[in-house]
């Protein structure tokens, strides 16, 4: 298995070779340097003039291609909007007043003021008589000798009644 595998490479790499040596013999004449300054200096010039036209077409080839990559992107673009389907960005939790959260939308122009404190309603505590009650009675020992004896309990039987 091995010495037929090893041959087989080294079929293809002699195929390879051949194959270069082909490609050379018809692309690149062979170089045949001339013997004299002008004959020498009309070959560089014919060489100027190759590598001009290989720099054109290069430059071409790029231009397409920004272009076609450019054409991509926004093609690739419509279709996303088209689809309708945008990756949401995972929420944080922000602290942040209201006011900070205000001057973040409107920008630092608007002095907007939201203290929502202010707009509440102040409400005034009523007394009622129960607390009243509790305030008046004061001191417990007194109020359980007003209680004590028949005067007392008379008076809790009158205030139940009415």
């Amino acid at each position: 298995m091995l010495q037929i595998a090893a041959t087989l490479l080294e079929k293809e790499t002699a195929a390879k070779e051949a194959e270069k040596a082909n490609y050379l013999a018809e692309h690149c004449p062979p170089l045949s340097l001339p013997h004299s300054m002008q004959e020498l200096q009309e070959l560089c010039k014919k060489l100027h003039a190759k590598i001009e036209v290989v720099d054109e077409e290069r430059y071409d080839t790029e231009a397409k291609l920004q272009k076609t990559t450019k054409e991509l992107e926004d093609l690739s673009q419509k279709l996303f909007d088209l689809r309708g389907k945008f990756k949401r960005p995972p929420l944080r939790r922000v602290r942040m007043s209201a006011d900070a959260m205000l001057r973040a939308l409107l920008g630092s122009k608007h002095k907007v003021c939201m203290d929502l404190r202010a707009n509440l309603k102040q409400v005034k505590k009523e007394d009622t008589e129960k607390e009243k009650d509790l305030r008046d009675v004061g001191d417990w020992r007194k109020n359980i000798e007003e209680k004590s004896g028949m005067e007392g309990r008379k008076k809790m039987f009158e205030t139940s009644e009415s």
